[in-house]
């Protein structure tokens, strides 16, 4: 039995990604750091739940905790994440971005990201065959980013894909650094979800396909990999 935890599961990507490895047989955590939005999640997908903030270093060590006294870990997705808008919804762009907003964004997307990864490294050690999936995008692409007529190029914010390629250097750095997890960054595409005001252009279960994709790899899958559903992306 392949034992999972998604952090910001009880909505949008997490929850969709939740619900496909639970119909593939995985037993899954909902993470989440909302104790009632993440039990009514869990109920409804047959999953369990732990209360995970991963912001904050004793609810992820208490998730760690949790984790570990039923039985380990053998898959991560690191899903929980946020991007900054106005009040209109609108991103924040280059001269409106201030050191406390990259901050607060990165508090979640970069430092929680490593903050969780730490703390399960231990446990994902012991499995037979770990993975650890990073929700990145397709902003964080630095050659998108720099091509004209790219929707990257296109993007004014600076603290969401400045994250997103932090998330990406994380990535490659880990794989290398534990060969033996298959260990990748993973694109959804602009999926409709709270993060974006549901502005996206896909479905979650279009959003959700190369998380779950990569969650089921093997040992003989990539590592070290950027991908989105059809295939390697250009860092």
């Amino acid at each position: 039995m392949t034992t999972t935890l998604i952090t910001g599961a009880n909505k949008g990507l997490g929850f969709e990604t939740a619900r496909r490895l639970v119909e593939a047989g995985h037993t899954v955590y909902v993470g989440s750091r909302d104790a009632e939005r993440g039990r009514r999640a869990a109920e409804r997908l047959g999953a369990r739940w732990v209360l995970l903030d991963v912001t904050d270093d004793a609810s992820v060590a208490a998730a760690a905790k949790t984790v570990e006294a039923d039985g380990g870990l053998d898959v991560l997705v690191n899903n929980a994440g946020i991007e900054e808008r106005t009040e209109t919804n609108a991103v924040t762009g280059a001269a409106g971005t201030t050191a406390d907003l990259m901050r607060h964004v990165f508090e979640t997307n970069v430092f929680g990201l490593v903050r969780v990864t730490h703390a399960f490294l231990p446990l994902l050690e012991r499995s037979a065959a770990p993975v650890v999936v990073n929700v990145s995008s397709g902003l964080a692409s630095l050659a998108a980013a720099s091509s004209p007529g790219s929707p990257a190029y296109a993007y004014p914010g600076v603290a969401y894909p400045a994250s997103k390629s932090a998330v990406n250097m994380i990535t490659v750095q880990y794989a290398k650094a534990f060969p033996g997890m298959r260990i990748n960054a993973v694109e959804p595409g602009y999926t409709a979800t709270d993060l974006n005001g549901h502005t996206g252009t896909q479905t979650v279960e279009e959003g959700a396909e190369i998380i779950v994709r990569m969650a089921r790899l093997g040992p003989d899958g990539p590592t070290g990999g950027y991908f989105d559903a059809r295939g390697p992306l250009p860092w």
